[in-house]
């Protein structure tokens, strides 16, 4: 027998359970944190939203906080990590030396600079990183985030860009910051 649910019965709690936090404060609460975001600024966007501020504020890669980019990533013999969603055992990776990696990288730079691919597309089938799977896309991240040289070439691109070969421990690679 439950009293708790007998017709005849009173609880001795009547009061509805607290509503669970929202998260529109927490997301408030980042931008009011934000270093960059002045009052003025706040008010502008608040009152203001269209496309080109977003734009504008995405295109300036020194004010910044974060920056989005896709990548290709091609490993080679002095990758930190030598397999890969593609080369599980590393078989090939072992086999390929930087020249390799840099000269397949260059070819498919080409292509897509001079559109004959898209770097999507090109991702999906040749990047040796898991984000291969999002044709590259890598989201959002900060400072700190990457291999210094990574960083610094992001950071460096305007969305849109494509950058030259990048070095890092991980192998080489071409970066479009979006």
């Amino acid at each position: 027998y439950s009293p708790i649910n007998h017709p005849n019965t009173t609880t001795a709690t009547t009061e509805p359970p607290p509503p669970p936090p929202k998260p529109a404060t927490i997301e408030s609460d980042r931008k009011r944190k934000d270093p960059s975001a002045t009052a003025a600024g706040d008010h502008h966007k608040t009152h203001h939203k269209h496309r080109h501020d977003k734009k504008t504020k995405m295109s300036s890669s020194s004010s910044s906080d974060k920056v989005r980019a896709s990548h290709i990533l091609i490993k080679h013999e002095g990758s930190r990590r030598k397999a890969s969603w593609k080369d599980p055992e590393g078989r090939i990776i072992t086999n390929t030396t930087r020249d390799a990696a840099v000269s397949q990288l260059k070819a498919i730079r080409d292509d897509i600079v001079s559109g004959k691919a898209k770097f999507e597309d090109v991702a999906s089938r040749f990047s040796d990183c898991s984000s291969a799977k999002r044709g590259g896309d890598l989201g959002s991240f900060g400072r700190k985030q990457m291999q210094k040289p990574f960083e610094d070439a992001t950071y460096a691109l305007k969305v849109g860009e494509i950058s030259d070969i990048v070095d890092t421990d991980s192998g080489v690679h071409i970066i479009k910051r979006t």
